[in-house]
């Protein structure tokens, strides 16, 4: 994660988002000194409402975090303003004060939760307001115990840095149990708009982009350091059976070959979002622009593994009746992959050669056993510490380790011999 030295003063100052020439495109315990940041508000001095969109075909857009109704229920309105923290509602009343000059009855605020978060609870907190005139922000409740998995305040510099950098939405205010965001009013992509050949294309252009940045911090690979670090977390949480049936006493020894067989491939370090999944990735309908959302899991890594992970991705719907049950039938064919590295290689404007186009092919496919580990691990440690969210963490982790253990012989086996 990027630390980059600065305070935590440092930290809880104004963000600034740069000029755009367009429209903006915009799965934990908060540290000790982040919890004692009660009710902090960050903003502008001029708020930029967000702009209205063109609904796509007759269906609703989503909100930062939601879905496009058409995939299945996005939005579960809640009872009331009580689900929100008593710190987070005073943020919101002072909110209302300074953007807007108003003073808002509690009471009288829509809250929806956002589904398909998987490691955080997401509301769309909505102010009454004038026609054409949307009063919104995004409230995000930290899961629980998901500190295990990243640092929050390197997270919260994280997305600080990337809103600097034009990326995401602004911070708004913090809290002990999670933050206030910028409303971004663009549509959450859906599962089947990652086959979408034009949104794929955005995708890989997006992804160049975000692996342009100059984030701060040491550059080195997180990758094989936090799969050991995530490992251990599960060797402790799990009963003997549960080690026994995840196989949890061979996974070290399964990390170390990988890396030991990856670190003959190109690595092309970069800042990876690495959890590239369609919930991450709005779009804005009328220019046709992407934004990667959420970097909590980011950090620097291998190119090929923040595409892989994508690629893997594919395979996932997370707003059906089963979220949790993965079909990598549904793993894009290699026509598909082809052209997205095509267009990821060639949006710095030079037209990659059919070399690079497959050596990095090849990487890709040798890190989708990476992406694996790292998902199935997640899903056993998130099993035992996140309770808030009602997903089958076990389940998920017992796919994605199965699906390494059934395609590892064949990439391995194509490694060692290119001929296969």
């Amino acid at each position: 994660m990027v630390a980059g030295g600065r305070s935590l003063t440092e930290a809880m100052s104004p963000v600034v988002r740069p000029r755009w020439s367009g429209l903006p495109p915009p799965r934990h315990l908060a540290q000790p000194q982040v919890a004692r940041a009660v009710a902090t508000i960050c903003f502008n001095h001029r708020y930029r409402r967000p702009l209205p969109l063109r609904r796509r075909r007759g269906s609703p857009m989503a909100a930062a975090g939601g879905h496009d109704a058409a995939a299945g229920p996005a939005l579960s309105r809640s009872a009331s303003i009580d689900r929100i923290p008593a710190e987070a509602r005073r943020i919101l009343h002072r909110l209302a004060g300074e953007l807007w000059g108003a003073d808002v009855d509690p009471a009288a605020l829509a809250v929806s939760q956002l589904k398909g978060a998987l490691t955080n609870e997401v509301f769309r907190v909505t102010w009454p307001g004038g026609e054409g005139d949307p009063r919104k922000v995004l409230v995000r409740i930290y899961g629980q115990g998901v500190d295990v998995f990243f640092d929050r305040a390197d997270e919260v510099r994280t997305f600080e840095c990337m809103s600097r950098h034009g990326q995401g939405p602004r911070l708004l205010g913090r809290f002990p149990q999670g933050r206030v965001e910028e409303f971004i009013n663009a549509r959450t992509l859906s599962a089947p708009d990652l086959r979408d050949q034009e949104i794929s294309a955005l995708i890989a252009r997006k992804l160049r982009e975000f692996h342009e940045l100059d984030m701060p911090g040491p550059k080195d690979v997180s990758l094989w350091q936090r799969l050991r670090r995530w490992l251990e977390e599960a060797r402790g949480r799990c009963s003997a059976e549960e080690c026994k049936e995840f196989r949890l006493d061979s996974l070290g020894g399964e990390i170390a070959e990988l890396e030991k067989a990856l670190s003959a491939v190109d690595q092309g370090v970069v800042f990876c979002h690495n959890d590239l999944q369609y919930g991450n990735i709005m779009i804005y309908e009328e220019t046709r622009q992407v934004t990667l959302i959420d970097y909590e899991y980011a950090s620097f890594n291998p190119v090929a593994f923040d595409i892989a992970n994508h690629f893997c991705e594919f395979a996932a719907d997370y707003h059906t009746a089963t979220p949790h049950v993965m079909d990598f039938t549904k793993y894009p064919d290699m026509d598909e992959q082809r052209r997205f590295i095509q267009t990821y290689l060639g949006s710095s404007g030079e037209n990659p050669s059919d070399t690079e186009v497959e050596t990095l092919l090849d990487s890709v496919a040798k890190y989708t056993l990476a992406s694996q580990l790292f998902w199935g691990l997640w899903g056993i440690v998130s099993g035992h510490v996140n309770k808030n969210i009602d997903f089958e963490y076990k389940e998920y982790a017992r796919q994605r380790f199965n699906q390494y253990w059934h395609t590892k012989p064949r990439i391995l086996l194509k490694a060692c011999n290119p001929t296969c």
